[in-house]
Formats: structure tokens, C-alpha cells, sequence
């Protein structure tokens, strides 16, 4: 799987690892980026590819040109209108990335949450629809100003799409996200940023290398092992009880404290000096994986 991944002629994606840090460009400008099936598969592919990579410690997803992600296709639209049904438009054999962790992350978009390293989604233009899904699996949003989204589904006779009303209650709120999911109203970044989708503004000149330098720091002052089990604890402490929650952290701590990486922290705490991770070093990642 992995070779097939490195070898996939990329049509509307694009890729680069830089210090550590995978950047993924959604590379349809003319389209403003707008989803399709091609441009799915390539995503998933490259997400998978990111993530199998131990060279890789973050991930930064962002858009060439004026949009982040506009929806879906125009013209894929129009087709699925005239068949009256919906078509994905991917293959059965499409990249599973993240699946096998939980069960509750065993589905589209949902894998983010089973991966092993945490994502940045650098929205550079607007997003709508699918796009806005796409935002809300990150778990770090950066934006430039003056930005639109649009939940957009209620003025298609759509339902909301791909998650959006689990997620968005998550992020703003129940009372935010109803509004934004009744509406299907345009916010724009300003708005993003005040209730919480948003977590920072950037000019456009500086987005992506801001969220690169955020995605760096994070590799450089948190141990792997760190970053992929509380990325898995959050998301899934969501699905259980907070006595569950706790008897979890009980377990990985006991089992993390094990770790090389444990004892680098406490020294390099001590010695006032950025950590030099074993895992890292012997090109290995640990693992206290959770069902």
C-alpha cells in the first residue's frame, strides 16, 4: 500500500516534507479547489502517506490559490441532480488512513482521528460545504481574514454533510453551531475566530508557514508518543464517560513513564533544553495503542 501511495501520479494534490513537517496542498485553484472524487482519493492517499512516514511528525493541509476548499464541484453537482443519486466518484480500494484505531473513527473524515500525528489546516480561502468538514477534522485551525464559510447544505436540500453536526457543536457550541447548521448563513474569519472555530489569523502572505513553524514547534517540545495519545484521548473521551476518561489516563501514564522519552523529558526539563527524543532517534515509534 504504501509504495502504491508513493507512486500515485498526483493531478490535484500536491506534497513536500520540510523539517519534519508534511505539507498537503489542495492544488484545484481554478476550481477554488472544489472537492471531487479524484481530489478525494488523492487526500486520503496522501494523508495515509504522511502518516505511515516516521519522518514525518505533523501534518499541514492547505489550498493553492484563492480557496481553501469550496464544496463540492459544481458539475459534479449538476450530476449527481440528474441521477437523483449521490456518487462519491472513489474506488472501493481508497486509502484507509487512520481506520483500526476505534471503531468510531472508522469512517470518512473520521479517520483524522485515528492518526498518529496531529493536523493543521491552513485556511487560506474560502470554505464551504465539504471543505468546512474537511476544517473541522483538523485539530488546529488557521485562517487569513476576511475568510467565508458556509455550512451551505440547507440551500441544496442537502442534509449537513460528512459529520458537520456532530463536529461544529463540538467546537463552538450547541447554540453557535445550529445557528451556523439552521442558517446555512456565510460567517466570515473574524466571526471564526471570536466563537472558537478559528484558533488564529494570519496575513495570506504567512498562513501557511505560520501553521509550518506552529507544526514544528509542536514535533520539537512534545514527545510523538505524547502527541498521538492525547490526540486519541481527546477524540475518544468523546464517545465515553469521564470515569473512563480517567481510568485511561491511569493506564498510559504508568506505561508511558516506561518510556525513553519520559526519562529525556524529566532531563531535558531539568537541564532547561529542548528534548532530543529517543523514539526519534532510533527511528521508532512507541506504542500503547487503544481500542
Amino acid at each position: 500500500m504504501r509504495d502504491r501511495v508513493r507512486m500515485m501520479e498526483l493531478k490535484n494534490t500536491a506534497y513536500e516534507i520540510r523539517d519534519r513537517v508534511a505539507t498537503i496542498w489542495l492544488d484545484r485553484p481554478h476550481r477554488m479547489n472544489a472537492w471531487t472524487g479524484r481530489l478525494h482519493t488523492e487526500y486520503r492517499h496522501l494523508i495515509e502517506r504522511a502518516n505511515n512516514d516516521l519522518e514525518v511528525g505533523a501534518i499541514v493541509v492547505t489550498g493553492r490559490g484563492r480557496g481553501f476548499c469550496v464544496g463540492g464541484d459544481s458539475e459534479a453537482l449538476v450530476g449527481h441532480s440528474e441521477r437523483g443519486s449521490y456518487d462519491a466518484g472513489v474506488a472501493a480500494d481508497i486509502a484507509r488512513p487512520g481506520y483500526g484505531v476505534n471503531t468510531h473513527f472508522d469512517a470518512t473524515f473520521a479517520y483524522h482521528f485515528g492518526l498518529s500525528k496531529p493536523v493543521i489546516a491552513a485556511i487560506n480561502g474560502p470554505a464551504a460545504g465539504i471543505g468546512l468538514a474537511l476544517a473541522c477534522f483538523a485539530d488546529v485551525r488557521f485562517a487569513v481574514p476576511g475568510v467565508k464559510f458556509t455550512t451551505a447544505h440547507g440551500k441544496l436540500n442537502l442534509p449537513a454533510e460528512y459529520g458537520l453536526s456532530w463536529m461544529l457543536p463540538r467546537i463552538v457550541g450547541l447554540g453557535r453551531a445550529n445557528d451556523l447548521l439552521l442558517t446555512s448563513r456565510v460567517f466570515w474569519s473574524d466571526e471564526a475566530e471570536r466563537i472558537g472555530f478559528v484558533n488564529q489569523l494570519h496575513d495570506a502572505e504567512v498562513l501557511v508557514s505560520a501553521a509550518q513553524a506552529y507544526a514544528t514547534d509542536l514535533i520539537e517540545s512534545v514527545s510523538p508518543e505524547s502527541l498521538r495519545q492525547t490526540r486519541w484521548q481527546v477524540y475518544q473521551d468523546l464517545h465515553g464517560s469521564v470515569a473512563e476518561s480517567v481510568n485511561h489516563s491511569e493506564q498510559l501514564l504508568e506505561a508511558m513513564m516506561r518510556d525513553d522519552d519520559y526519562r529525556e523529558g524529566v532531563k531535558a526539563f531539568l537541564e532547561k533544553r529542548k528534548p532530543k527524543w529517543p523514539s526519534l532517534t532510533h527511528g521508532d515509534l512507541l506504542s500503547h495503542k487503544e481500542h
